[in-house]
């Protein structure tokens, strides 16, 4: 979701809060799976600049690898009608590390459809932001998730909100059942 008109904004939307630094951390993220030999998956809105174009692209600042697994959305929910799911329990999933925008849209349906849907979740709490809304500044609405996604569960699977210096890509889920 962190797709170059997202992150950037145009004529009808503001840039991203902290965009520099989300941009930093998802390669950070990235980087780190890489080492680890954990896959990394994009999931694209295409109603994002229409679905085409630069603007409907992952960020070009972002180092995505060219085989990298990419799947192309019609909803806020990332599972709604792709084949993400399919993808993450024929690879075996059962945690997954989320990052990208916008936080009280995409990344708060991906957390908690993911643990309806079996998995266990680390939200990455430097590593997603939105605009400002009407009510609530971007940095309160990032907070606010951050806080109200720590924890959240559907009995067996829950999320856990951890920052990118930490290592996401070992569940600490189990310390907390």
């Amino acid at each position: 979701m962190p797709q170059q008109a997202l992150i950037d904004g145009n004529q009808e939307e503001s840039a991203l809060f902290n965009k520099e630094q989300l941009i930093r951390n998802i390669n950070l993220m990235i980087e780190k799976a890489r080492k680890s030999g954990v896959p990394v998956v994009f999931v694209r809105d295409l109603d994002v600049a229409e679905g085409k174009g630069k603007g409907f692209q992952v960020h070009n600042e972002i180092n995505m690898a060219t085989d990298t697994k990419i799947f192309d959305k019609t909803a806020t929910n990332s599972f709604h009608g792709t084949g993400l799911l399919k993808h993450l329990r024929s690879q075996e999933i059962e945690h997954v590390v989320i990052m990208g925008c916008a936080t009280q849209h995409c990344i708060d349906s991906a957390v908690r459809t993911s643990t309806i849907k079996g998995l266990d979740v680390t939200l990455v709490g430097d590593g997603h932001s939105t605009t400002d809304g009407n009510v609530l500044s971007a940095e309160q609405i990032i907070k606010h998730h951050n806080e109200t996604l720590h924890g959240h569960y559907n009995v067996e699977h829950f999320s856990i909100v951890r920052n990118t210096e930490e290592n996401l890509f070992h569940p600490t889920h189990d310390s907390y059942r």
